[in-house]
């Protein structure tokens, strides 16, 4: 099919994709029983088993996960000599947070100033449908497709990449396109080819057997939350560098830049306040360590009695860079807490399973093709980025298909806001991507044969 007939095929479909990104967004599919029921994930994973069973897919089917998420799974041969391509994405969402801050329902799909609206529009169900989408505007499917699409990604339970380990040839693919990303800006096509690893921690700082009135005992009484405090403050100089002691804060970041300006706008920076580090936008951000306070366990400002706490803890994100060990960048974290400790309180750290930076492959057959297609899809030559965030999957499908092509892309550019509220989409990336993708795949199916 021509790339002018492709592009007009789906643009036709574009209404049948709204209409699948209306019935994901509808089922309040958050991988978590304490705050949605988990009927509602099994919706959206019937779901998704039915629409692709629709576009073509065969045997697909529902996979028991070890903590009863189930994944789907399915596939549909290539032409004999032709490659197998492997399709990445999720259908579990973040939490809606507060959902007082939402100006449109928060699961249902909604349009707004040419964007729509709704929890998981973007992250990640706007990139199941951009997978339906580039399934169904191909007339014949050049090459082999398996498909998986997770369902506790956003919890971090690390259930999939378990199942991969153990079950290799399952997922075993010649080229795996994971759309769990996006581009650096709406209509710049985008493939990121860094992700920071994570070595999360909870620290929890006690000195008192009970807690203590803070008139009868305030002064020479150690305080458990102002000792907290200080030990936070610790983590970041007054520039805002990121100082845990033994990780390296000096590395640059050497593909496209992010100019400060546009990043101020994507991360929604009030005007007067400063963006922080000594380096460049993208040197902080996909560079370099950062660190970030999640959550601090202390009374809250309403209700607060006159009160020295017996304890606080707080839970710390520490993103990783490409070229630093998440464990080695863990075990720092735990030794600098337990070395600005003041007052010899008693310190606790609560490690969280790293998960290790990824740098993927930039010149292999499939990445050309892909440069191909993406340029044919937008009309401008694609750019390579990082991604702040981690994936640990990437690094289990690397390290379990080491001769694979990996790939990152998507529709989830920094306007969706993803994890926050008013999170949305773009219908144009949906499009776009989709049109990259059916290219991508009949480009693709030539290398071999």
């Amino acid at each position: 099919m021509s790339v002018d007939a492709l592009r007009k095929r789906v643009k036709e479909l574009m209404p049948q994709a709204r209409g699948n990104l209306a019935e994901l967004v509808s089922f309040k599919s958050v991988a978590n029983p304490e705050l949605y029921p988990p009927e509602e994930c099994t919706k959206a994973a019937n779901y998704v088993v039915q629409a692709f069973s629709e576009v073509g897919l065969q045997d697909m089917q529902l996979l028991d996960m070890p903590f009863g998420h189930s994944a789907v799974f399915g596939h549909k041969a290539g032409p004999p000599g032709t490659p197998t391509v492997l399709l990445y994405c999720h259908y579990d969402v973040q939490p809606p947070l507060d959902e007082q801050a939402w100006t449109s329902p928060v699961f249902e799909l909604t349009e707004k100033a040419g964007r729509w609206f709704g929890r998981g529009a973007a992250d990640c169900k706007g990139n199941i449908v951009a997978h339906l989408t580039a399934l169904r505007a191909l007339e014949e499917w050049p090459v082999g497709v398996k498909l998986i699409v997770e369902g506790s990604e956003e919890q971090g339970l690390g259930e999939l990449e378990g199942f991969v380990s153990k079950n290799p040839d399952l997922l075993r693919a010649d080229t795996i396109l994971v759309c769990d990303c996006g581009n650096f800006a709406v209509g710049l096509p985008t493939l990121t080819v860094t992700l920071r690893g994570m070595a999360s921690a909870t620290v929890t700082v006690k000195a008192l057997g009970s807690a203590l009135h803070s008139g009868a005992f305030g002064g020479p009484t150690p305080d458990p939350l102002a000792a907290l405090i200080h030990m936070l403050a610790t983590l970041r100089d007054e520039k805002g560098d990121t100082t845990v002691r033994g990780l390296d804060n000096t590395q640059a970041w050497k593909g496209i830049e992010y100019p400060p300006e546009q990043y101020r706008r994507d991360a929604t920076v009030l005007d007067g306040v400063d963006l922080i580090g000594s380096g460049a936008v993208a040197d902080m951000l996909w560079a370099r360590p950062a660190l970030t306070v999640l959550g601090i366990d202390c009374p809250p400002v309403v209700g607060s009695a006159s009160a020295i706490q017996s304890e606080a803890r707080a839970r710390v994100n520490l993103r990783v860079p490409p070229g630093m060990s998440a464990q080695a960048a863990q075990d720092a974290l735990v030794k600098h807490f337990e070395a600005v400790a003041p007052w010899h309180v008693k310190v606790e750290v609560e490690r969280e399973e790293p998960g290790e930076p990824w740098t993927g492959s930039t010149d292999g057959l499939a990445a050309n093709k892909m440069t191909e297609a993406m340029r044919e899809a937008f009309g401008k030559d694609s750019v390579q980025s990082g991604q702040g965030g981690s994936i640990p999957l990437c690094n289990t499908l690397q390290e379990t298909f080491p001769d694979a092509e990996m790939m990152l892309m998507g529709v989830e550019e920094p306007q969706c806001l993803i994890h926050a509220p008013n999170e949305s989409v773009d219908p144009s990336e949906i499009e776009n991507i989709a049109l990259a993708e059916a290219l991508f795949l009949e480009k693709y199916a030539q290398t071999k044969g």
